[in-house]
C-alpha cells in the first residue's frame, strides 16, 4: 500500500544537479471498468479524464474525492480535450470510432468511423484539429470537432503503416509517431500529409509512450525492454538509450520545469528525467508508486502527476498478467514536495 514513498534519487554525471522531491501522496478512488488506457489532463476545467473500459472516468483536481464515469464507449484508448470547448474526444477501439461527448454529462455529441482499432490521438496546435491513430489499420484520421461537436467530420486520411503507438509534433509541422511493430519512428509531414523516412531506434523495443521537447529539440520514446530512447528530431537519429523501469506505456512532459516522467507500470515506478541534464536527457530519479501505473498526465498548474492504477492478485495460470481485484481502480496522485 503506497501513502507516503520515498524518493530514490540518483545523480547522473559529474555536475551536480539541483534535484526534484516527488512523493506518492494519496490516491482518488474510482469505478470498477475493464482495462484503462490514456489519461489527460484540463487545466482549465481543473479536471483529469481517463478512458476507461468502456467509459471516461474523470475527477476533479481542486480537491481529493471521488471519480466518477461519464460517457458511453468501446473498450476506449485516449481521451482528448477539445480546447475551448466542453467537449472530450475518445477513441473507441473495438468498434473503430471516435465520440464526441460532453465533458459535464458524457451525452454524446458526434460518432465517427475512423480506422481499424483508433488508439492514441493528439491535438494539433496548428489547427485544434484531433490526430487519431488507427493502430490496426497504419492510418491517421485528422478530426475537426466543430463546433460543440456539431458538423464534425475527418478532414483527412494518412497512411503509414500498422502498429501506431503515441505521437508527438515536433519542427517544422512534423508528426511524430512510434511504430510498436517495427522499433522506430515514423515521420509525417502535417502540411502535405506526406509520409517521411522512419527514424530507426536500435535497442528499443516496442516503443509505446512518446513527447517531444522544443528547446533540446529531441523525442523522447518509452520502449517495453526498459529502455527510454532520446532522439535528435532534426537529424533523425538515436542519440542514446536511457535505463529505466520494466512496462513503460506513456511519457509525460513538463517542459516548464523541464522533466519529463515515464511510469513503469510492472515495476511500479515512475521514472524523473531531466531535460537539461549535462550531456543531454538524462534519468535522474525514481518515484516508487505502484503495480500497473504505466500511463498518467500532468497537471501543469501544480506539478502533480496523475497515474490510474488498481490492486491485483495473482496470476492465473495461461494469462500474461494477474487480474485486478474488483472495486480497487483508483488514480494515485505525485506531488512535487516544497522545499523549505
Amino acid at each position: 500500500m503506497i501513502g507516503r514513498s520515498l524518493v530514490m534519487l540518483a545523480l547522473v554525471g559529474a555536475a551536480p544537479l539541483p534535484l526534484p522531491t516527488y512523493k506518492a501522496a494519496e490516491s482518488i478512488a474510482g469505478p470498477d471498468g475493464a482495462g484503462w488506457d490514456y489519461a489527460a489532463v484540463d487545466p482549465d476545467a481543473r479536471r483529469i479524464y481517463v478512458a476507461h473500459g468502456d467509459a471516461v472516468t474523470t475527477a476533479s483536481l481542486k480537491a481529493t474525492g471521488v471519480a466518477t464515469s461519464i460517457g458511453a464507449i468501446s473498450h476506449g484508448h485516449a481521451v482528448v480535450p477539445i480546447p475551448h470547448t466542453r467537449l472530450l474526444l475518445v477513441t473507441s477501439g473495438r468498434d473503430s470510432t471516435v465520440r464526441l461527448i460532453d465533458a459535464v454529462s458524457g451525452a454524446e455529441r458526434a460518432n465517427l468511423a475512423v480506422g481499424k482499432n483508433p488508439d492514441a490521438a493528439i491535438v494539433d496546435p496548428a489547427t485544434g484539429h484531433v490526430l487519431v491513430m488507427n493502430a490496426e489499420s497504419g492510418t491517421i484520421s485528422e478530426i475537426d470537432a466543430g463546433k460543440n461537436g456539431s458538423k464534425a467530420m475527418v478532414v483527412r486520411t494518412i497512411t503509414v503503416k500498422p502498429a501506431l503507438e503515441f505521437a508527438a509534433i515536433g519542427g517544422k509541422r512534423t508528426l511524430f509517431v512510434n511504430n510498436e511493430d517495427a522499433n522506430e519512428i515514423d515521420t509525417v509531414d502535417l502540411t502535405t500529409g506526406k509520409t517521411g523516412v522512419p527514424i530507426a531506434m536500435p535497442g528499443c523495443e516496442a516503443p509505446t509512450g512518446l513527447a517531444y521537447d522544443a528547446r533540446t529539440d529531441r523525442l523522447i520514446s518509452a520502449c517495453a525492454n526498459g529502455k527510454a530512447a532520446i532522439v535528435d528530431a532534426t537529424k533523425r537519429r538515436l542519440v542514446s538509450l536511457l535505463e529505466i523501469g520494466s512496462g513503460p506505456d506513456a511519457v509525460i512532459l513538463d517542459a516548464p520545469r523541464r522533466l519529463a516522467f515515464i511510469p513503469c507500470g510492472r515495476d511500479g515506478v515512475l521514472e524523473i528525467l531531466s531535460l537539461d541534464a549535462p550531456g543531454g536527457i538524462n534519468r535522474i530519479a525514481s518515484v516508487k508508486t505502484e503495480m500497473g501505473a504505466r500511463t498518467g498526465a500532468l497537471d501543469p498548474v501544480t506539478g502533480a502527476i496523475y497515474l490510474p492504477t488498481a490492486r491485483y492478485g495473482p496470476l492465473v495460470p495461461g494469462t500474461k498478467r494477474p487480474p485486478a481485484l474488483p472495486g480497487s481502480f483508483h488514480i494515485l496522485v505525485v506531488r512535487p514536495v516544497a522545499r523549505s
